[in-house]
């Protein structure tokens, strides 16, 4: 009996964890950084099945650390590691806070199709790495102290102005963590990769 061949994923997905501004403390996979974002990438994974490959990044340290731009290598690696896998298949991508920075840096490269950030630590306009062309939604919380939401719409606008399909999405009265309105932080997540992955299926 012929074995059916595997069905390669039409999307990948790498979902890129927050962190914080100085540390060079090592990554854990329990810290709450890493655990907020679990929901999201099972979610993902259950949502698409085998449309779409998705895995969660796990960096060396905890911190960006100025110019030495910490988690960079490690999401790159990550990107590399699953591109190299499923070649030819379009890449989104996934952070929050400081993994939103991290994504907004990785949308400079041509496989990267799409960013989600959610509440995204865009410290000196960031936004302006991602490259023309990418599908951009972020989404911030009202009630965020530690990254700011009103940077985050000026950066959307900004990409708008680009010419780039970029949406901004408030949470009303959401705070950082997002353990507020889940079901409106993990609903636009998953519509937002079903948008990307329709966009794919039209090429």
């Amino acid at each position: 009996m012929l074995k059916r061949a595997p069905r390669s994923p039409e999307l990948l997905v790498l979902v890129l964890p927050g962190g914080t501004d100085e540390s060079t403390e090592p990554f854990r996979p329990w810290q709450p950084s890493a655990l907020r974002m679990y929901p999201f990438t099972w979610s993902i994974a259950v949502r698409f099945g085998r449309a779409v490959s998705v895995r969660q990044v796990r960096y060396g340290v905890y911190g960006w650390n100025g110019d030495e731009a910490s988690p960079l290598p490690y999401a790159r690696e990550a990107l590399e590691s699953l591109t190299a896998r499923h070649p030819g298949v379009p890449v989104v991508v996934v952070g929050h806070s400081m993994g939103g920075r991290v994504a907004a840096h990785l949308a400079a490269d041509h496989r990267v199709v799409g960013v989600l950030a959610l509440a995204p630590w865009w410290q000196f306009a960031d936004w302006r790495e991602i490259r023309d062309g990418v599908r951009v939604m972020a989404i911030h919380g009202s009630a965020d102290r530690r990254t700011y939401p009103d940077r985050t719409e000026k950066g959307i606008r900004e990409l708008s102005e680009r010419g780039v399909r970029a949406t901004y999405v408030s949470v009303p009265d959401g705070e950082h963590a997002m353990l507020d309105h889940v079901g409106l932080w993990q609903g636009a997540a998953l519509d937002f990769v079903a948008t990307v992955l329709a966009d794919v299926r039209t090429r």
